[in-house]
């Protein structure tokens, strides 16, 4: 039955645009080729007019849009027109527009682009309307506009036709049209400060002044390998050292890791130096640019994400990092003097460590595990240990730790800022150290940037520094969920086999073939099995009462989403029939992005015994099925029919 509508659905579709296509060509044949008008004269938008009504009634102007609704009657009709601003009405009569293009007028569908000309006037219903004089024909729509573009089945197909999203969904158009006044308010504000704002290469040999992993490329004119930029630090540090006391940049950044709600491996990052200054110049600086953004922008100190109200016109709490560990944790790293002690203190707390990690580590690791998500309130966590700070002064206190601070809301980490590593000497023992971790194969940690270092030995003033998350800023001022939904055009896996196949034989990169395999193709696609290897069949029989116990059920995906500082575990959050959330990791991150798999009908075995996986407990196995192409490993979860109810028992 399902598969009969989907076949009519088709036929109906199909119908559709060939009717479309037909009234292009008629109107081509007829002189009226709307895409040979190259522009219209607009005077006027829709949120103009109607905030201008007293004064523009009874006067002539000109808009121009997308027609969104039309009701045809007789002699008259009424169609709606969506501009940038919003949409307007407009009353369109035989009789004032003439008989040729009333026709005209009648044959245009939803989705064409018209410009309408005509007085502004209000109708006995009270709305303000435009009755149209004249209506041009300036774009064909030759697909049809669908009926609803939101849901979470839709949620992938808004991000790849994020043009189709802008025009069905107008919070979304508003998200966007915030973004772009919350980075001119900043720009605002520091320039104000004395800022310049510069530019840095994207395309770099050495990718430094993050924790991350590079995107690697190659040009051709050198024959030379680049990375592209994980952050911005050490060129514009160049500039401090060249004696431009004040500079910022705006700008992408690209970190080779995995994506979830928070993450996308372009993203918008700010960073800004400031000579003469430290970390406490830093935090001052935070706090007044977040409220005069959220003021400027927004109208008001007080901002709302997920319902939980958090007030910028406060003062910002101020805490170290020790004290948020020993406060949220009950751990007095003051009282923890030996690596011995520190790995005593997570193993009794159950925080997952490993072998390299040292004292300050560690007590990072307790600061993630137990402190960070009660930073609601706008909060800066100070004076980090060195261990995991390699471009920071230290205190001079104590040098144990950093003069540094990561600026918290909602629970995220928003912003990173240093009292700035100037001592050429000591920061040359940093970059060594995380050489040996690099060999150790911490595929994060830095290497030594000799240019820099040449730089610093030139000599730096001592400089404050901070780093920006722009896209989070974005997603808090917009109570917006996901990263995905202040970018623009977030980062897609191609759709389909086919077309990832084509794409890694014209990147020619036969070792990606195994995508060609992987995830669930949108295209009906002829699959050639020729070269693909399976695991030989088991020999050794299981008796039928040890098989039966396995309890296999049909479960839904609730959520689904990264494991922080795991490359490849994913976290499923399952309805499994039993009224109860079920929670499943699985290594199938290399294969699978987690909003693929958000509203799949997955097979997962129920019955297994809870085990420890980055510190949290996994109840079950998602069930996917293996093989090899060219000795690489290929794995498809197993994606049941929608029909399927959560906690069908599999027989």
């Amino acid at each position: 039955m399902a598969e009969q509508q989907k076949k009519a659905q088709e036929q109906d579709l199909n119908q559709l645009l060939k009717v479309r296509r037909e009234k292009l060509t008629e109107l081509q044949e007829n002189g009226k080729d709307p895409f040979q008008i190259t522009k219209y004269d607009v005077t006027h938008h829709s949120m103009e007019v109607k905030d201008a009504f007293e004064e523009l009634e009874g006067k002539s102007v000109s808009l121009a849009g997308r027609m969104m609704s039309k009701r045809v009657m007789g002699k008259a009709s009424f169609c709606s027109i969506q501009d940038l601003q919003g949409s307007i009405q407009s009353y369109v009569a035989r009789d004032n527009i003439g008989e040729d293009h009333y026709k005209d007028f009648k044959k245009m569908d939803i989705g064409d682009i018209v410009g309408i000309k005509g007085e502004v006037f209000k109708t006995k219903t009270g709305e303000i309307s435009i009755h149209a004089t004249e209506v041009t024909l300036l774009s064909k729509s030759l697909k049809p506009l669908p009926e609803k573009f939101h849901g979470l089945t839709n949620t992938d197909l808004r991000y790849r036709q994020r043009y189709v999203d802008l025009i069905m969904n107008a919070d979304v158009k508003d998200t966007f049209i915030k973004r772009s006044k919350i980075i001119a308010s900043i720009r605002n504000y520091l320039n104000g400060q004395g800022f310049l704002e510069v530019e840095t290469p994207m395309l770099v040999a050495n990718a430094g002044g993050a924790a991350a992993r590079p995107f690697e490329t190659h040009f051709n004119a050198l024959d030379e390998d680049f990375k592209l930029r994980i952050s911005l630090e050490l060129y514009l540090k160049r500039l401090i050292v060249g004696g431009m006391e004040r500079v910022y940049e705006i700008g992408r950044v690209f970190r080779n890791e995995g994506l979830d709600t928070r993450h996308n491996p372009e993203f918008t990052l700010m960073e800004l130096y400031q000579a003469y200054t430290d970390y406490h110049g830093m935090m001052d600086l935070t706090e007044n640019l977040y409220r005069h953004v959220a003021q400027e922008v927004l109208g008001t100190t007080k901002i709302v994400y997920n319902g939980i109200e958090m007030d910028l016109g406060k003062p910002f709490e101020r805490i170290t990092m020790v004290d948020a560990v020993k406060k949220y944790a009950g751990v007095d790293f003051d009282e923890i003097h030996t690596l011995e002690e520190a790995r005593a203190a997570a193993r009794e707390h159950h925080v997952e460590f490993e072998e390299r990690h040292k004292k300050g580590d560690i007590l990072s690791l307790f600061f993630e595990a137990f402190a960070e998500e009660h930073l609601i309130q706008p909060t800066f966590v100070m004076d980090h240990p060195i261990e995991i700070s390699p471009l920071t002064k230290k205190k001079p206190e104590n040098p144990e730790y950093t003069e540094r601070f990561e600026f918290f809301m909602n629970g995220w980490e928003m912003a990173n800022a240093y009292s700035e590593l100037n001592d050429p000497i000591d920061q040359r023992e940093r970059f060594k150290a995380q050489e040996e971790l690099l060999a150790q194969g911490d595929e994060e940690a830095n290497t030594t940037d000799e240019d820099f270092m040449n730089a610093l030995e030139i000599g730096m003033a001592p400089t404050g520094g901070i780093g920006f998350g722009i896209d989070r800023m974005v997603m808090l001022l917009t109570d917006s969920a996901a990263i995905r939904d202040v970018l623009l055009f977030p980062t897609m896996k191609s759709m389909g086999a086919a077309k990832n196949e084509a794409n890694n034989a014209a990147q020619s990169a036969p070792a990606k073939s195994v995508a060609t395999f992987t995830a669930t193709s949108d295209m009906a696609e002829k699959i050639d099995f020729s070269n693909v290897e399976v695991e030989p069949l088991f020999e050794d029989m299981v008796d039928f009462d040890t098989f039966s116990k396995s309890d296999f059920r049909a479960v839904k995906v609730k959520e689904c989403e990264a494991v922080p500082k795991s490359k490849k575990l994913l976290k499923f959050v399952l309805d499994d029939g039993s009224g109860v959330e079920r929670v499943i990791l699985s290594g199938i991150h290399d294969y699978y992005e987690p909003e693929e798999l958000v509203g799949k009908t997955l097979l997962a075995i129920t019955n297994l015994p809870p085990r420890k996986m980055m510190g949290i407990d996994s109840c079950g196995m998602i069930i996917s099925a293996t093989h090899l192409v060219e000795g690489r490993e290929g794995l498809n979860v197993l994606i049941l029919d929608d029909h399927i109810p959560a906690g069908a028992k599999l027989y």
